[in-house]
């Protein structure tokens, strides 16, 4: 029986998408619990300050686990160590439904930040080694853009999927992680079906370390600094989307904090996508001016206050800050060994993640003792000035 080449490229590129839905989905999971926060809130009386504690707590696991396991499938195999992720996710969506206080909270978030560390350098390597398989004559580009699309895709949707729960159906707090419990479980299932793409190899542990060529180590500074920057944009909205909307807006709706966060996300992975084929210094040189308007954009709408305004911002500024991941992502890929590439993309990714954690665990910190505005306005101004400078400097010295 013969086949046409359609058939034989469907045939070869299946486990590329079955891997890029799975990337997707347990990323979207991670940023399910934003819009259910201040339900959370309401259950065990805890204060804004310790909503980023239990965001942070999310951030030290994927730090750690970035850290110790994200770089193990360059000798343990993709395929073995994206399923342990995806069932450590599914775990953490047991913990979620058996607790809502802040211990549980913080226990639950911190395994599921572990899933995190494991799955995005991982997945996002066999995703471009699945595809030079599939299709080798074919630009890494795309690829990238896939890997960039479900990461910060499924940020995107997590608010979304969370809000509608929490609006719409019965148990906010339990049922959306029952039913991604069961999800992941079957996303387990199919990535176990997926083709290796390494071939595992006896190798002594250790933990992480920045696997650079000394020639391109000025590049991955840069890359990493933009990472760390565009990260702590992100970890604003991710951790305190709910709170801003109704301190400073009086919007107390649980879809519309999904809907903002799922908008600043989405317009992320939308810019990765439609900037894939244009040029490196083009998309930093548009990062560098979508990040500035979109900052000045937040900080006008939260001192107007003009929600439609502090929307917008967060579009273009999420726009931006996409941008500049991807090229940071490009960046790291491009300047990895070979046999290194999983270890020197954890690092990228381990450096992006800190960004998120610890920029959100000084706005809480400078919640207990400031109003929500002025620590919100300190945040816009200082992040605009880091993420501007960051894809300058990268487009100075981008190839």
């Amino acid at each position: 029986m013969t086949h046409s080449p359609s058939t034989d490229i469907t045939r070869h590129t299946t486990p590329f998408w079955v891997v890029a839905i799975a990337f997707l989905l347990v990323m979207a999971y991670s940023t399910v619990p934003t819009p259910l926060y201040p339900l959370y809130q309401r259950v065990d009386r805890f204060p804004v300050s310790v909503v980023t504690i239990v965001f942070a707590a999310y951030a030290v696991g994927v730090v750690a686990s970035l850290f110790l396991l994200g770089h193990v499938s360059d000798w343990m195999g993709r395929r073995r160590m994206l399923v342990i992720a995806i069932l450590v996710s599914a775990l953490s969506a047991v913990l979620f439904t058996a607790f809502t206080d802040v211990p549980g909270l913080l226990v639950a978030r911190i395994v599921n930040g572990i899933s995190i560390g494991v799955l995005t350098a991982t997945a996002t390597a066999h995703l471009g080694e699945l595809r030079a398989r599939a299709r080798p004559d074919e630009n890494t580009i795309v690829a990238a853009s896939v890997a960039g699309g479900a990461n910060l895709g499924g940020l995107a949707l997590g608010p979304l999927i969370g809000g509608l729960f929490a609006d719409f159906l019965p148990d906010p707090l339990h049922l959306p992680h029952t039913v991604f419990a069961v999800v992941l479980i079957l996303l387990a299932i199919a990535v176990a079906l997926v083709p290796e793409t390494v071939a595992p190899l006896p190798h002594k542990y250790r933990p992480q370390r920045v696997s650079v060529p000394a020639a391109s180590r000025g590049h991955f500074i840069a890359a990493a600094f933009a990472a760390f920057a565009g990260f702590a944009l992100f970890g604003l909205f991710t951790s305190l989307a709910p709170s801003i909307l109704i301190g400073i807006f009086d919007e107390s709706g649980h879809l519309m904090a999904g809907v903002t966060v799922f908008l600043v996300f989405g317009s992320a992975a939308a810019a990765q996508v439609l900037l894939a084929r244009v040029a490196r210094r083009t998309q930093l040189l548009f990062a560098a001016v979508a990040c500035g308007i979109g900052l000045l954009a937040i900080a006008g709408g939260a001192l107007a206050p003009s929600l439609a305004l502090f929307l917008l911002g967060g579009i273009v500024g999420g726009a931006g800050v996409g941008a500049l991941f991807k090229c940071a992502l490009a960046t790291a890929s491009e300047i990895a060994e070979p046999e290194r590439r999983g270890e020197t993309l954890a690092a990228m990714f381990l450096v992006a993640y800190c960004g998120l954690a610890i920029p959100v665990l000084a706005i809480g910190g400078a919640l207990t003792v400031l109003p929500q505005i002025t620590v919100l306005l300190v945040f816009v101004v200082l992040v605009g000035i880091v993420t501007v400078a960051a894809a300058l400097r990268m487009r100075r010295i981008a190839r």
